[in-house]
């Protein structure tokens, strides 16, 4: 009964920040529920606390008593690549299938390894030059290059629209961010059991096996259950039939991919692009169809990012003197900003792309890789170390930057490009 209290109080909570944005605020609605909650987490802990600290006390007790990495990852997050990838054209995702793939496998691993060693070689060999000390230990800074790697561009996705940006470019944007959470996850997890000091086979052969297990096996059974969902829902041709076997695909999908471990986001991806197809091909075919299960998965997006971003904007009461960690949240932003580069750049200077990748287009695929939830999560995730603290820090300052300023400028930067 708790549990349901809780969810009630955030929801309430998100409702009314949400209202505030569309009346005063008009920023997209998930960076404006964001935006104000930051605003009164900053107002609760530097006003609030001196004077009366009991309602400081309490929504931190609120949102402590919520495991957030357990929420999103186990829960939250299959809903939304889910609602995601059902709006996605799979002709168009077809087309930019090279680019996609390149960029959400192979630049998250150049990512990651930027990320690691830039950070490593400032901290620990260039600042101490110049007597700063930030030295953290090579292996924790790959960590943090693995788990700050996969791009979640939700919140740029409608302002990209209202740009008017070419199509080809929206679905670069949209099936990176689909596919290369699995990916990162993968990375994450081979990375932290080298920092917890499990034993671990670091073959390739092994790290190989153990991708196309997880990321193979998810994409393989997520397209079987996608097929078996689109199959059930055309010979019931039901609208709440179809919503309830949806559901089911998400909800059962998270049981089966725990218990074969294999990666849930991208079995959601595979389910949810099946299903979308299958239902756009009815539409077409019969007159009479309408759209009531696209509008039923936009407003199951819009809630759950609501809640998301609520809490991304709320965990800056749960992180302890997070101003004692500016300097080197602002050394991780400029040390994300390169990797995002170098991760985009090298592979369309290497890999013959059929299609020419202008500065315009390069520039915005990297303005345009947002950090999201998942960062926050991964970083949460870590066990309790000396190096946890600063991480969880470091993550929050790049996420924090990339919705905020990348976020609320993409759209004014893709229409100077006019791409």
């Amino acid at each position: 009964m708790e549990l349901y209290y809780s969810f009630s109080v955030i929801i309430v909570i998100a409702t009314l920040f949400a209202y505030i944005n569309n009346r005063f605020f008009k920023l997209p609605s998930t960076i404006g529920i964001m935006v104000i909650a930051m605003i009164v987490s900053i107002f609760l802990v530097f006003v609030v606390s001196h004077v009366w600290g009991d309602p400081l006390n309490n929504l931190a007790a609120l949102f402590r008593s919520i495991d957030f990495t357990d929420v999103l990852m186990n829960g939250m997050l299959g809903f939304l690549l889910f609602a995601g990838a059902i709006h996605i054209n799979l002709s168009d995702l077809k087309e930019q299938k090279a680019p996609v793939v390149v960029f959400s496998t192979l630049s998250v691993i150049i990512s990651a390894f930027v990320v690691g060693i830039a950070l490593y070689y400032l901290l620990n060999l260039l600042l101490p030059i110049i007597n700063i000390h930030l030295e953290i230990p090579y292996i924790y800074c790959l960590l943090f290059g693995a788990l700050i790697s996969p791009t979640d561009p939700i919140a740029v996705l409608s302002i990209l629209k209202e740009a008017k940006v070419s199509k080809s470019l929206e679905t670069k944007v949209a099936g990176e961010s689909l596919f290369n959470d699995g990916v990162a996850v993968v990375i994450f997890a081979v990375i932290l059991q080298v920092v917890e000091g499990s034993a671990i086979d670091l073959t390739f052969t092994h790290i190989s096996w153990l991708f196309i297990k997880e990321a193979f096996g998810g994409l393989l059974v997520g397209a079987g259950l996608g097929l078996l969902g689109a199959k059930m829902m055309k010979s019931a041709n039901d609208y709440k039939i179809s919503v309830l076997i949806t559901l089911s695909v998400v909800m059962g999908g998270a049981m089966i991919s725990h218990l074969m471990h294999i990666s849930g986001p991208l079995m959601m991806v595979a389910a949810g692009l099946i299903i979308g197809e299958s239902k756009r091909k009815r539409m077409e075919v019969e007159e009479n169809s309408n759209n009531n299960l696209g509008t039923f998965w936009e407003l199951i997006d819009e809630v759950m990012n609501a809640i998301l971003f609520l809490f991304i904007g709320f965990e800056l009461i749960l992180i302890p003197h997070l101003e004692r960690y500016w300097l080197i949240g602002a050394i991780c932003i400029g040390v994300v900003l390169f990797a995002r580069y170098i991760s985009i750049k090298v592979p369309t200077m290497v890999i013959p792309f059929k299609e020419k990748f202008s500065n315009g287009t390069i520039k915005i695929l990297v303005w345009g890789g947002l950090r999201g939830g998942v960062s926050i999560a991964l970083a949460l995730s870590i066990p309790e170390g000396p190096y946890k603290q600063v991480i969880i820090a470091a993550t929050y300052f790049v996420v924090v930057f990339s919705i905020i300023v990348q976020g609320l400028s993409i759209g004014n930067l893709a229409k100077k490009i006019k791409i």
